[in-house]
């Protein structure tokens, strides 16, 4: 039998009406989770991901609940539907909380108030303005690692942070030794290197902060062993306990996203498919550059949905 993963998105899957090819056929399941998302929030949720009036969808505190709730909810229809079980799930940033969900170690609503807490609290560990993120596209992971040593020796934390894809490495850390990076990055020969459209300095030491106050939250959430293996941002393992897991979450708050690892280790592990349970197709465009051997397939697309699930 084949092996396959579900893999859930991070930030970026985001839009506005990103659920709404599902509303006709699956209205009770969507009813059902985002009333207790928005129970848990005491938001109206599923206002902010249809129609968003008060443009909250792409403020961190609201965008990661979101998230959340609408790759669970193509998990619920999956689960409904499908023959086979996965041999593993993996999830991007926050949608590794998705896939600790999925996995029954942790129950939704202490995951949709957490990754609220998540969303706040890297906000609040720094000031707008005060950090960035830029893409570097053409350049060795090896490179990206030495030019941001090289700048934050003079210039202040800049680190690798997420490495997405062969030769497509994510940096974070102060604005302005971001730029710089940046700027470095061009001199070495980089075919893209931009500075993203975000406020928060994600997986970064600059993230410390939040990752001691996140860690102080999880000790007062229920964790159990997950019921399929999930492999995680940080360290790229699979671990059952819950002390390990509250770990797992705490450390990748300001370690890099290593998701070229990821998907490395589970075609190691004899995954020949991947199918993107989430509102985007980020992660299937990225698995493509790791891994053309690796079917990936993208399940926002009610379609693909109901095909994989009959396969």
């Amino acid at each position: 039998m084949e092996k396959y993963a579900i893999l859930f998105p991070g930030q970026g899957s985001q839009s506005v009406g990103m659920l709404n090819a599902f509303e006709v056929d699956y209205a009770p399941v969507l009813s059902d989770v985002f009333k207790r998302a928005s129970k848990t929030l005491n938001e109206d949720l599923w206002e902010i991901v249809s129609q968003d009036c008060r443009g909250l969808l792409d403020q961190t505190q609201y965008t990661q609940p979101a998230l959340l709730a609408a790759s669970y909810v193509l998990w619920c229809i999956w689960q409904k539907t499908a023959k086979t079980k996965p041999s593993f799930l993996a999830g991007h940033s926050l949608g590794e909380y998705t896939a600790l969900v999925c996995a029954e170690a942790l129950s939704f609503e202490d995951a949709i108030a957490l990754v609220n807490l998540r969303g706040r609290l890297m906000q609040e560990a720094v000031p707008e303005g005060v950090g960035a993120m830029a893409a570097i596209v053409g350049l060795s992971d090896e490179a990206v690692v030495n030019l941001c040593k090289q700048i934050a020796a003079k210039a202040g934390i800049v680190s690798a942070a997420n490495y997405n894809a062969i030769g497509q490495v994510v940096i974070s850390g102060y604005h302005e030794a971001v730029l710089l990076a940046v700027e470095e990055a061009k001199i070495q020969g980089a075919k893209i290197a931009k500075v993203l459209p975000v406020s928060v300095p994600s997986h970064c030491a600059l993230m410390k902060p939040a990752a001691e106050a996140l860690g102080d939250a999880l000790e007062r959430i229920a964790l159990h062993a997950p019921r399929y293996p999930i492999i995680h941002n940080a360290t790229v393992d699979m671990v059952e306990h819950p002390d390990d897991i509250r770990q797992r979450l705490v450390e990748q708050l300001y370690q890099p996203v290593r998701w070229v690892e990821t998907v490395q280790r589970l075609v190691a592990e004899g995954v020949s498919l991947a199918l993107e349970c989430g509102p985007g197709n980020v992660l299937t465009g990225l698995n493509k550059r790791i891994n053309t051997d690796l079917k990936s397939i993208a399940l926002k697309d009610p379609n693909n949905l109901k095909q994989e699930t009959q396969s």
